[in-house]
């Protein structure tokens, strides 16, 4: 493969073209989206990289992804199937000089989710080795500047290295719980009274077993939020000990619990609930416990 390399100085503008290519992405992927990232050297502020945008998709059906092709292509993607990895679909834009890579992944590949996750959250908390990985980049694409296969090759056993420590530190519950709740999240229209799945809630307990469910809107008082309906999800089967809760509402953000919500833990754990954990921001990662939003509990 002849393609030229640069690396640059990071600049804060690929975060902006992140953005920018995010939301023709969301509208061409539509409901088959479940969620999107920045993820590669360009997402790391501080870290010199090639200027490409890589963006990882993580959808409900691969399938669906296939079918859309000619839609990516109007956009300036050639869609590349797998290119050497099982279970991807990825696609490139701008040919020789190339300006975005995506990287798409159904929601049940959690191995290629998580390895994308990790290593871009390594970086961006470990300067030692980004300053290492920037030099070694730079370096290389002096050396290498017509030559991208070498320059590949050059820099593998750093990236191995960086990815299985990552990997080794890599806390990703929060991110499979956001997984979890988009993919039971769409409208579900069940009857000229009833409709559900506009918001959903990911419920994560002391062993590890992420739960979900959805909302339940009636033409009266007798729906369920998505929360209570993890929980009774959560209870059916044999568990009750909660360790993090997440919300989110049809616009992918995360909402906190309502007063219903919070009492029907609190009563669940009247002991403990202090510090269940609830996700406010998924972007930001700003998380609070139940003891911060429901103080001075009656009981």
């Amino acid at each position: 493969m002849s393609r030229h390399v640069v690396v640059v100085d990071y600049n804060p503008i690929w975060k902006k073209k992140y953005e920018q290519e995010a939301l023709l992405i969301k509208e061409i992927f539509a409901d088959n989206l479940i969620a999107i990232y920045h993820i590669g050297s360009t997402s790391v502020d501080g870290l010199a990289a090639k200027p490409i945008i890589d963006i990882m998709v993580v959808v409900r059906s691969l399938a669906k992804v296939d079918n859309i092709a000619k839609d990516l292509l109007k956009i300036g993607y050639e869609y590349l199937g797998e290119f050497g990895i099982a279970g991807r679909r990825y696609l490139c834009k701008g040919k020789d000089e190339q300006t975005h890579h995506i990287h798409i992944f159904q929601a049940d590949d959690w191995d290629n989710i998580s390895r994308h996750l990790a290593f871009s959250n390594y970086l961006r908390t470990h300067a030692q080795e980004r300053a290492e990985y920037a030099q070694i980049k730079t370096e290389l694409a002096h050396r290498f500047s017509d030559d991208i296969d070498s320059y590949f090759e050059g820099k593998e056993s750093f990236v191995r290295n960086i990815e299985t420590r990552a990997l080794f530190q890599f806390d990703g519950t929060w991110d499979k719980m956001y997984i979890a709740v988009r993919n039971v999240q769409f409208d579900r229209k069940i009857s000229s009274l009833v409709e559900a799945g506009g918001v959903s809630a990911a419920i994560l307990t002391s062993k590890g077993t992420i739960y979900t469910g959805v909302c339940i809107d009636t033409a009266c008082s007798l729906g369920m939020c998505a929360e209570r309906n993890a929980i009774a999800n959560m209870i059916t089967s044999g568990e009750s000990a909660i360790r993090r809760v997440m919300a989110i509402g049809r616009n992918g953000k995360a909402i906190p619990p309502c007063g219903a919500c919070r009492e029907l833990m609190t009563q669940l754990m009247p002991d403990n609930y202090l510090g269940i954990e609830i996700m406010l921001d998924y972007e930001e990662k700003q998380v609070v416990t139940l003891g911060d939003i429901t103080p001075n509990w009656w009981l």
